[in-house]
């Protein structure tokens, strides 16, 4: 862009001054006179045992933490502070293991030199992120599958110059994807300018998932993380700084709503469909959202879409269809998200709106190639392969011959509101592999086998 580059932080604070290491070869009055690579850190292990970290917690925390405060704050300094804002000190209590730490992620950050290693820190921070719902804490709950957010991205296809939201967006898995997906594009300088500051916008709740959402996304070069910190459904905002100047509506979104989440009167009263269901009040906060032509990708608990004996339920996805062309349901086996600890049956849908239903086209992902019930686990994971089908088929014209298979189908509007807003997925098309056998005649087998076994057992006492 032939700008100069602004200074985010200043000397002392840099991580030049305080982290990188120092030559341990010359003598420390020399680092630190002349401010080389690691003059602070230089000048705070020349001082007491403690010094080093005292300063960690007592002096550089709260300075990153403050920087959101002080007069004329860039977006970048904002963002740093919100990184920090949560904590307090480093959980690193040993000198030696805290420099340690800190001399690794300078090796992988000189390392990263080369397009084939661009990300390696972001690489190994998400990878973190499945182990963290495994081993179910706190991260575990903002995970999405990346081969799943994958697919909806690709599904959705966002192009450049639009606006890309996710009103729960954990630990930013759906917005650094589609900013991959979109970079794929060929962007000139000037869009890929707007794709770093001013394309991807995100509301998230939860204190601990703030940090690892913002550095995620920095670490993935979105410059400025346009995140709104607080609970999208009340609107009680804990810090809105980054989110302003944020549009009204968004031609792209792509989300994972909370599974499970329930939510008082004070977020039901923003709706004109009142339910403690926090899927319900997200999917009618979308469907606002949505600017007219705009496409959503999302997951969904499989509950929202078969339950019909509360108003709430019926009267949002009647909302739905009548504003939006749901066109595309995919029904996902059970065990998708078992690595984020819940077991829950999800579905996929995508819709655009300024259009209504007229019909929607199903695809059953819950069967093997074989038409057998397709098994997914932490050893078995539902992988993007596993969607080739699919694919092909989505990307065919209705009326096609190939649109309907023993794996996919439609639903019309009559059909749906005969079955009183009932969306689940069934499936009438895939072979029928149950055992037909009457009662009697599996007792026949049983008795035959019987004789079988007491033959053979007679020929070996023979022997």
């Amino acid at each position: 862009m032939k700008k100069d580059y602004e200074t985010t932080l200043p000397a002392p604070y840099r991580w030049r001054d305080w982290a990188a290491p120092y030559d341990r070869s010359k003598e420390a009055n020399e680092i630190i006179k002349n401010k080389e690579q690691g003059w602070k850190r230089c000048e705070l292990d020349s001082k007491s045992l403690g010094a080093y970290l005292e300063w960690v917690n007592d002096d550089l925390f709260p300075f990153l933490k403050a920087l959101k405060d002080k007069r004329n704050a860039t977006e970048k300094q904002k963002i740093v502070s919100e990184i920090f804002i949560t904590k307090e000190k480093t959980i690193l209590t040993s000198v030696n293991n805290l420099q340690d730490a800190l001399d690794k992620v300078h090796a992988i950050g000189e390392a990263s030199i080369s397009q084939q290693h661009i990300f390696p820190i972001s690489q190994a921070f998400e990878g973190l992120l499945p182990s963290l719902g495994e081993k179910k804490n706190d991260g575990g709950q903002f995970f999405t599958p990346r081969e799943i957010i994958r697919l909806i991205v690709e599904i959705v296809n966002p192009q450049l110059g639009g606006k890309v939201y996710d009103p729960c967006c954990g630990t930013g898995g759906f917005l650094i994807e589609a900013y991959k997906h979109l970079l794929e594009q060929n962007p000139t300088p000037t869009q890929v300018q707007e794709l770093k500051t001013e394309t991807f916008w995100g509301r998230e709740d939860a204190d601990e998932a703030i940090p690892i959402l913002l550095a995620n996304m920095v670490l993935h070069d979105i410059d400025q993380p346009r995140v709104w910190h607080g609970n999208t459904l009340t609107n009680a905002v804990s810090y809105g700084e980054l989110f302003k100047g944020a549009p009204n509506t968004y031609d792209t979104i792509l989300t994972n709503p909370p599974f499970g989440s329930k939510e008082g009167k004070s977020a039901q009263a923003a709706f004109a469909y009142k339910t403690g269901k926090a899927q319900i009040l997200f999917l009618q906060h979308i469907i606002d959202s949505l600017a007219e032509g705009g496409t959503c990708g999302m997951v969904i608990d499989e509950g929202v879409l078969f339950h019909t004996n509360t108003a709430a339920y019926v009267q949002t996805k009647r909302k739905l269809l009548n504003e939006c062309d749901l066109f595309c349901i995919v029904s996902l086996p059970n065990g998708v998200f078992v690595n984020a600890g819940a077991g829950v049956k999800t579905d996929l849908l995508f819709f655009t709106k300024g259009k209504r239903t007229e019909k929607i086209w199903y695809y059953d992902m819950t069967l093997t190639d074989d038409f057998r019930p397709r098994k997914v686990n932490k050893g078995n994971p539902l992988e993007l392969k596993h969607f080739d089908d699919f694919k092909r088929r989505f990307a065919l014209p209705d009326g096609h011959k190939d649109k309907v298979s023993e794996r996919s189908w439609y639903l019309t509007r009559e059909e749906i509101e005969d079955r009183k807003y009932d969306l689940k997925a069934v499936n009438n098309n895939a072979p029928d592999f149950t055992d037909k056998r009457t009662p009697a005649e599996l007792y026949k087998v049983i008795q035959d086998a019987q004789k079988e076994i007491e033959k053979e057992l007679a020929e070996l006492m023979k022997e």
